[in-house]
Formats: C-alpha cells, structure tokens, sequence
C-alpha cells in the first residue's frame, strides 16, 4: 500500500467515526492529499475489495501448492505444482512472487555445505579420465550417470548416502544409506542399479565421479568392469564436474535436515530418505524438466508424450550429442591427480 493509500485510508475511518466533527475536505487538507484522489480511492473500494479477495483465493491455491507432498517449494517449484492440480491452475511467475510477498511465504534457501568429504581429501593412483567434459545432458537418458556420497548428521553421528542420478532425466536410479563409510554400500548402489535399470542401460553408459577413495578402489573398478559399465572421474577438488549431483544434495538437504535434527536412530533415518526419494522422482517438479518430476520427464523423452493438458504443450528435448562420440574428447588425469 502506497502513502496516499495510507493516508486515505486513515481520513476514511476518521469521517467514519461517530464523534468526528471535521469534514472530508478538512481532512484531506490535514493529510495533505487531493479531494478528488481520495474520492475516487473511495468510489473503487468495491474494485479494490474483489481484488482482495481474488488475491486471497490466488494464495490458497499458491499455499496449497507450497505444501504439496509435504515439501516447502520457491516460486517455481509453487508454479510447477499448480500444474499438476486437478485441473491445472495456471498463474504467472510474477504473480505468485508478488503474492508470497504479500502474504509473507518464504522459500528456502541453501547455505553452503559444512561438510568435507573425507574421499576428495585422499590421494590415488587409480584415477579414471574424464569422459564427460561436463556434458551433462547432450546424450540422452541412461548414458551419463553421475554418483557421489554425501553426510547425513543426526543424533551426534552420521549416515552416508550413494546415490546414482541420471543426467539427463535427473532420476535417482540407485541410493543406498549406509551407517559406515565401508565400501561395499557404493558397490551394492551400482548392483541395484543393474538389478533395477540394466534393460535400458547402454554398451556407451559411463558412471562418473570424484576421484574419491571409493571409486578409485579396485572392488569398484572390479565391479563396473563386471557390469560391463565405463569409468569417468571429475578433476580433482572440482565439483562443477559432478554439479548435477552436488546440485541434488545440495536440495535434498534443503528439506529433511529439519528432520534429520530431530533422529535418534539410524532406522529414523532411512524412513526419511525413502519418503524424500519417492517424493523427489514422483513429484518434485523441475522447471528445466518441462516443469515434470524426474520419472514424468524420462517417460515424456522416451514416449514423446506430454503429460499435462495445458496450452502449448513443449516438444521433447533434442538429443544433441550421438553417444557413440562420448569419450572422444576426455582429458587423461595422472596418477599424482593433476588439474
């Protein structure tokens, strides 16, 4: 509300009060305000009243969307649910910003990661080239699959997370928690990767990561040479060659660390990211995704079917990149992890 809104506001109770003796022009004089601004402010209060009350039923809708699933959203994680309403609501980006401002929805924001990883910090000689060059989603999906371990803090200890994402769809396609940070829960990732994704898994499919001390073990190397899997590993210390993945962790931990903080037992823990993974791959809708969840957007590419019934329904993305040509390019890191 600007100040002449104010301030007519303010004249309009006044005239209204029972022991006013000053008349309309009186007070607009005081206020310093035109008579003819503030009358016509009063002849559009029936306009500014449905206005009101189109706002608030805007941000219901916006609310529940903010909601949805259980998880708080931005903006555009808000304009994404409201699509996938029953019917679709479609309402403009500026329009839900203004809207939460008014009504004081904040989004959450990320703050940096505390958290080292132990795996950077160590050195190898069994480090992979880079395949991938950053190349993220020029591939197609089931291609280029990115995997690293994050910190999960609760109760004074942690829990390790593995997960397996696809690049180009941005599913999770393989996690698994673990108590320790033994190597066998990343091989028993790439072995429910397999077990639940080998159909449409390619002879080019490469898994990529840190150079990491679990990845450069030989019961990994042993493990992606039985699946008949390639090797791709980042720089050493650059995380924007794994950014989809960090990115990811990144969010995830946006949302259950509230939870995390109230975990007293491991179990406590994997509830939490069962319900998380299932939420992330179903329903957290991303807009560089044709505004569709992970598991929406790879049936979308491999069907060519949009999903939503809204106006100008987006084609599928193009493949931009043939995957026979993946790896042609890579950069050879030496044993002593060289930059």
């Amino acid at each position: 509300m600007n100040d002449c809104s104010c301030a007519f506001e303010i004249i309009y109770n006044t005239g209204q009060q029972s022991h006013n003796a000053m008349s309309g022009r009186t007070l607009c004089e005081m206020a310093g305000v035109s008579r003819s601004g503030y009358y016509a402010w009063v002849k559009a209060a029936p306009a500014r009243e449905l206005k009101e009350q189109q706002d608030r039923d805007d941000f219901d809708l916006i609310l529940a969307a903010y909601k949805m699933h259980g998880y708080t959203k931005g903006a555009k994680g808000i304009y994404m649910a409201l699509l996938h309403m029953d019917p679709p609501v479609i309402m403009n980006l500026k329009k839900i910003r203004r809207l939460m401002e008014k009504f004081n929805l904040s989004c959450p924001y990320r703050g940096p990661n505390p958290y080292r990883r132990m795996a950077k910090a160590l050195k190898t000689s069994n480090v992979a080239d880079n395949l991938l060059q950053r190349e993220f989603e020029a591939y197609g999906p089931r291609i280029v699959l990115l995997t690293d371990i994050t910190y999960l803090p609760y109760n004074g200890t942690f829990a390790y997370l593995s997960t397996i994402l696809d690049a180009f769809t941005k599913q999770i396609l393989s996690y698994v928690l673990s108590p320790s940070l033994e190597v066998d829960f990343v091989l028993e990732t790439i072995n429910k990767l397999v077990e639940n994704h080998g159909v449409s898994l390619q002879a080019e499919t490469i898994i990529h990561s840190d150079q990491g001390c679990h990845y450069t073990s030989h019961k990994f190397i042993n493990i992606l040479y039985d699946k008949k899997l390639r090797q791709s590993m980042s720089r050493r210390g650059n995380c924007w060659d794994n950014a989809p993945q960090e990115s990811f962790f990144g969010h995830m931990k946006d949302h259950i660390m509230p939870k995390l903080a109230e975990c007293t037992e491991f179990a406590e823990v994997q509830v939490i990211i069962d319900d998380y993974m299932d939420y992330y791959n179903n329903r957290r809708y991303q807009w560089h995704l044709a505004k569709l969840s992970p598991n929406e957007f790879y049936k979308f590419v491999t069907t060519g079917e949009y999903p939503l019934d809204i106006p100008n329904a987006p084609a599928p993305p193009a493949i931009r990149k043939k995957t026979k040509d993946l790896g042609k390019t890579a950069v050879h890191i030496d044993s002593e992890n060289k930059t």
